[in-house]
């Protein structure tokens, strides 16, 4: 009985404390896309090195490959950068989404 109480308090504790700064789910701060300036990526081949250089240009986080033909979500992403590719597998439109 004595050990419940001495352990009480630091188990009560330790359910009051919280993070100092709880992040939101799915935002990393201060990377918000912009996809402006990215019309130099146009008809690049949609390759990893490609992807690398169009998710630095936008200051996204979260990169989405678009191939013809493939259903996506629509909910927003601040942080998502969305590559849509051609047939040929080059890049045809970059959107912020």
């Amino acid at each position: 009985m004595r050990k419940i109480v001495f352990l009480a308090p630091a188990l009560l504790a330790a359910c009051a404390t919280a993070p100092a700064a709880t992040p939101v789910h799915g935002v990393t701060p201060g990377k918000t896309c912009n996809a402006a300036g990215t019309a130099r990526f146009i008809a690049q081949p949609g390759t990893s090195a490609t992807g690398a250089a169009i998710k630095r240009a936008t200051n996204a986080t979260i990169l989405r490959w678009a191939p013809p033909g493939t259903m996506m979500t629509m909910e927003f992403s601040p942080e998502r950068v969305t590559v849509y590719l051609g047939p040929d597998n080059k890049v045809t439109q970059i959107t912020c989404m």
